[in-house]
């Protein structure tokens, strides 16, 4: 049996930048839960991983990355490279989620998506964070915050009991299905036209 560790909070976080710093240290800690799951906890370990993962990079995309394509210096680049990483992680992840935590090379992948996850982490982190804070006001990212936030509440990273039901319905099929609907949300949150 594996012990879930406990996971900061970050719907307090009312800066967009500690908010999405705050989820990578999420994410970290559910790739460990996954990585030590028993075979028949792994499943469930694993489905919360991929919600975390598409609220938060569809939260990157939709909010984040457009804003410092305007606020930072080489602003188009930065953005671009965490984009590529991304997709590159997008594909893994799928193919992952087709196979199910079940399958032969589940491990290796996992590992290999952990890696570059992290890599893609510390990257924005570097590269485009520092530079967004420096860049924008309170404000603005108290605003960003906001979009992040309400992507957050539809998926938690554990258990709420009485709300498994309506986060399944809200958050099933692939990752990439998650992703469009994260976006829905956002757009709304935001009081974006789709």
């Amino acid at each position: 049996m594996t012990t879930q560790k406990t996971r900061p909070e970050t719907m307090g976080e009312s800066d967009v930048i500690d908010l999405l710093v705050a989820q990578h240290a999420m994410i970290r800690d559910l790739f460990d839960e996954v990585e030590q799951a028993t075979p028949d906890q792994r499943g469930e370990a694993f489905t919360r991983l991929v919600r975390l993962l598409a609220v938060h990079e569809t939260a990157e995309e939709e909010i984040v990355h457009p804003y410092a394509r305007l606020k930072i210096d080489g602003g188009d680049a930065v953005v671009d490279d965490r984009l590529a990483e991304e997709n590159q992680a997008k594909e893994l992840l799928q193919q992952m989620d087709q196979a199910g935590p079940g399958a032969p090379d589940f491990a290796e992948k996992l590992a290999v998506l952990r890696a570059a996850v992290e890599a893609h982490a510390r990257s924005e982190e570097r590269y485009e964070f520092t530079q967004l804070r420096g860049h924008t006001t309170e404000a603005e990212r108290r605003s960003m915050a906001l979009g992040v936030k309400a992507a957050e509440a539809m998926a938690p990273t554990h258990p709420h009991p009485g709300t498994e039901s309506a986060t399944k319905n809200v958050l099933m099929g692939t990752p990439i299905a998650m992703m469009d609907r994260v976006r829905d949300v956002i757009r709304q949150a935001m009081g974006k036209q789709g």
